[in-house]
């Protein structure tokens, strides 16, 4: 078993077993794994960055659980809070997307779930967004059903949000009041309204690297169509504000191996990315990576549409 073997056994169309994703967890030489992953990611999907950037539709008052998240109303976190982003302020941004460059346009909105009579204010929207851009509309609002991704997919969204954020294992220690079995739900419903599904989460929760292997098989096994890759940023009033923070090495490994496990899959450098160096943002851009979240980040920052070209030219890839 080799870096060299394995790599080519992906590009010929097979896949990684958990054994040998454990394998490459381990080999010393980071730089020929990351090169290997940067093959892979070259092979099917070729050199252009899949850009896209979200806008925070409804902002705080959740009432889930979830212990990295400022947003939740269990948490003391001094998030921003409203219940409808003006929609001129969506159409302002969306513009301002659209005229840099990026490609996909996400409303995200808190809470467990948009009500359908909310799905139905927030279509408005969307049939705007479709009649006056040409951005790829995707949303993000909960757990909701069948009948509301219907809803969405006809007035013009194309592809569903909703990560996973951990393994199975991990997410029970992070959350009590959902489950994975619910966002199952959620993202099989999405794909019965004929939606593609992004899906992905936050790594440096407390999970090991086994669990991070863990979390890319069952990504794999729901056969989602892009994976966002988020970096924990421990917010302050939050459960997990004293986490510490994982390596950057770490993460760019974690990268790599997400890439042999999901070599067809869109994988998208989303939140956290901003305290990382240069050297290593660049290294994950060449080292498995095709997709970026860019702009603001919900409750965070990060790097400016202007840097990530910067940092698309050292890649050598097309924006």
């Amino acid at each position: 078993m080799t870096i060299e073997s394995l790599k080519e056994k992906v590009l010929a169309g097979g896949s990684v077993t958990r054994e040998e994703a454990a394998y490459l967890a381990a080999v010393e030489n980071l730089d020929a794994l990351c090169d290997a992953a940067n093959e892979i990611s070259r092979k099917f999907h070729g050199n252009v960055v899949d850009s896209c950037s979200i806008v925070n539709a409804r902002s705080g008052r959740c009432g889930e659980n979830c212990k990295w998240c400022a947003q939740s109303v269990h948490h003391n976190t001094g998030c921003e809070t409203y219940d409808f982003l003006d929609e001129e302020e969506v159409m302002r941004a969306a513009r301002i997307n659209e005229k840099e460059g990026i490609r996909r346009f996400s409303l995200v909105t808190s809470g467990r779930r948009v009500s359908r009579a909310d799905v139905e204010r927030y279509c408005k929207v969307i049939r705007r967004l479709k009649a006056e851009t040409n951005l790829y509309v995707c949303v993000s609002m909960g757990l909701i059903g069948e009948e509301e991704m219907h809803m969405l997919a006809d007035a013009g969204v194309e592809r569903y949000h909703c990560n996973m954020e951990t393994s199975e294992k991990v997410f029970s220690t992070l959350c009590s009041s959902h489950t994975p079995d619910d966002k199952k739900a959620t993202i099989a419903a999405a794909r019965k309204a004929g939606l593609d599904v992004c899906s992905g989460g936050i790594i440096g929760m407390g999970e090991s690297m086994a669990d991070r292997i863990d979390f890319a098989f069952e990504l794999a096994a729901l056969d989602v169509d892009s994976t966002p890759i988020n970096i924990l940023n421990p917010i302050p009033g939050t459960p997990l504000q004293h986490t510490p923070l994982i390596s950057e090495e770490d993460i760019v490994r974690t990268v790599a191996l997400f890439r042999f496990i999901l070599p067809h899959k869109a994988l998208r450098f989303a939140g956290g990315r901003m305290r990382l160096s240069q050297e290593n943002m660049l290294r994950i851009m060449t080292g498995g990576m095709n997709g970026v979240l860019m702009g603001d980040m919900l409750t965070t920052v990060s790097n400016t549409i202007a840097e990530d070209r910067v940092l698309f030219e050292k890649a050598g890839m097309e924006f």
